[in-house]
């Protein structure tokens, strides 16, 4: 099997209000998603499935958090920045010797496609290193059909 590098890049400069979760466990995300939702929907994104760019949002959020939660070591941190022109994701893990490694060549049914899913949402993306922690970012536009209006 094929691994495709994740690229390396710092994170992006996002200004904007922050949202913060600290997650030890895959069974935190559902309340996770929906308190990310609640946000969502208090600064006037319509609700779950009514806006195709904060479901990405949401899907994207998943994403990263269960795959540092699958693959890195705890506590994981997911932070989300509503910025003017888009949103940052940035998840924290404390395993800084385990890079993301999308898969390639593996039949999607068998899983493993969310950090090429990822990538494809954004209209950015990368991984670095701080101290002892890991993070894995990605920018996504405001507007599904205006990638080019996210954070670059």
């Amino acid at each position: 099997m094929v691994r495709l590098a994740w690229p390396v890049r710092p994170l992006p400069d996002g200004r904007g209000e922050m949202w913060r979760w600290r997650l030890t466990g895959l069974a935190e995300l559902p309340a996770a998603r929906a308190g990310l939702r609640s946000r969502l929907c208090g600064h006037g994104y319509p609700p779950e499935g009514d806006d195709p760019s904060s479901e990405q949002l949401v899907l994207a959020f998943d994403e990263l958090a269960s795959n540092a939660l699958r693959h890195g070591e705890r506590p994981v941190v997911a932070t989300v920045v509503a910025g003017s022109g888009g949103w940052l994701l940035d998840v924290s893990d404390r395993a800084p010797g385990s890079m993301p490694a999308p898969t390639v060549d593996r039949d999607p049914a068998q899983g493993g496609m969310g950090l090429q899913l990822v990538a494809r949402l954004s209209v950015a993306h990368g991984w670095y290193v701080d101290e002892d922690c890991k993070h894995v970012w990605a920018c996504l536009p405001t507007e599904a059909d205006q990638p080019g209006a996210a954070l670059a």
